[in-house]
């Protein structure tokens, strides 16, 4: 039995968009953001300028090709979450299985010296973080029943996003990951001081 034309078209507009996107960050990392047009990218995924741009809307885009089901799975986390789990132990378990596979992959350091080093990029990320914030908090304020601004929701989802940045630089970052989440769920105490 063969599978139905959409489900083929969707395979194939799936599989395009990741050529282009692979493309765009090979040529990105290779010469850098700036140096690249849309034109060779285009090339190099052998599609038209047009079909780069149906599937992204801007340049920055094609660097984070993966910023919407990162969102998606980010809500999901909380609305998806087992009976009975709260919503820090739901956002802990998606950061340890989504963010730390990401972080350990072998192009990690070059993508994210690309992304520090271009203004351009920054800004995009910064705003993606931003619109990440405004998603999650209003996931977070549904199943808590107040109103999607609420400040308590806001923090919590700013705090859950901010948790990679903050364990990035740690040697273990799983046992960092968790360390913030428990500072989360079990509040802050003095750190006792180091024995030498």
């Amino acid at each position: 039995m063969t599978e139905p034309p959409v489900g083929r078209r969707e395979r194939k507009k799936a599989a395009t968009r990741r050529a282009i996107a692979d493309a765009a960050l090979r040529l990105f990392l290779e010469r850098g953001f700036e140096q690249v047009s849309i034109r060779e990218i285009a090339d190099a995924a052998d599609v038209s300028t047009t079909t780069v741009f149906k599937h992204f809307p801007c340049k920055e885009a094609l660097v984070f090709d993966q910023d919407e089901e990162r969102e998606a799975a980010l809500v999901a986390a909380v609305r998806q979450r087992p009976a009975g789990q709260s919503i820090p132990e739901a956002l802990r378990r998606h950061v340890l299985d989504a963010w730390l596979p990401f972080v350990e992959h072998p192009q990690q350091a070059e993508f994210t010296e690309l992304v520090h080093s271009t203004p351009a990029l920054r800004a995009y990320a910064d705003q993606m973080w931003t619109r990440h914030t405004d998603s999650l908090s209003a996931a977070i304020a549904a199943e808590c029943g107040v109103a999607h601004d609420d400040l308590a929701c806001v923090a919590l989802a700013r705090f859950a996003l901010q948790v990679p940045t903050l364990a990035h630089g740690q040697r273990d970052r799983r046992a960092a990951v968790e360390t913030l989440f428990d500072l989360l769920v079990h509040g802050w105490t003095p750190p006792s001081p180091a024995n030498d």
